[in-house]
């Protein structure tokens, strides 16, 4: 009868390089955190993934002073123009967002996110913000920039095509 062999110790990155598996597992552990604390944001918000993900794009798109049409927020989240529809309609009904006029082209609508859906998501997520802050601030400039790269690094390594960071800047 063989004897069964030991499992290696990094899932399926092998062995061979120790240091390096234990920067993996420790990532992926950051990421099963954020994905709990995204979970759990939903579920106290009473709303599905793209509610949230459309919520986040429309606050960024505010901060940089770009208006998002939903013709562009369909293309943000993925989705057809009928799911957008259906789920604006959703998000105007719970008042976290707004339709409003295009600055410059009256045949098209903007979509806003309403102060109260502002305030409703920093006050769900603003500590856990400060708490990651506050760790990203300990952090002297040699290390912040060694993880900067890593996690550019990283991002290029899982999205080769760079969709995800271009998604980021549209």
């Amino acid at each position: 009868m063989a004897t069964p062999s030991p499992r290696p110790s990094g899932y399926w990155y092998g062995t061979d390089r120790p240091g390096a598996v234990e920067v993996l597992e420790a990532l992926r552990g950051y990421r099963t955190a954020e994905q709990a604390v995204r979970r759990r944001t939903r579920e106290s918000m009473g709303m599905g993934e793209k509610d949230v993900q459309a919520l986040r794009h429309l606050m960024e798109a505010d901060r940089a002073g770009e208006p998002l049409t939903p013709r562009m927020l369909a293309t943000k989240l993925g989705i057809s123009s009928a799911s957008t529809t259906a789920l604006l309609d959703r998000l105007a009904r719970s008042g976290h967002v707004e339709r409003r006029p295009h600055p410059t082209d009256r045949r098209s609508l903007v979509i806003v996110a309403t102060h109260e859906a502002d305030c409703e998501i920093r006050a769900t997520l603003g500590q856990m913000h400060e708490r990651m802050h506050a760790a990203a601030a300990r952090l002297g400039p040699e290390q912040a920039a060694t993880v900067v790269a890593f996690l550019h690094e990283m991002s290029a390594a899982v999205d080769p095509e760079g969709t995800a960071t271009a998604d980021r800047h549209r």
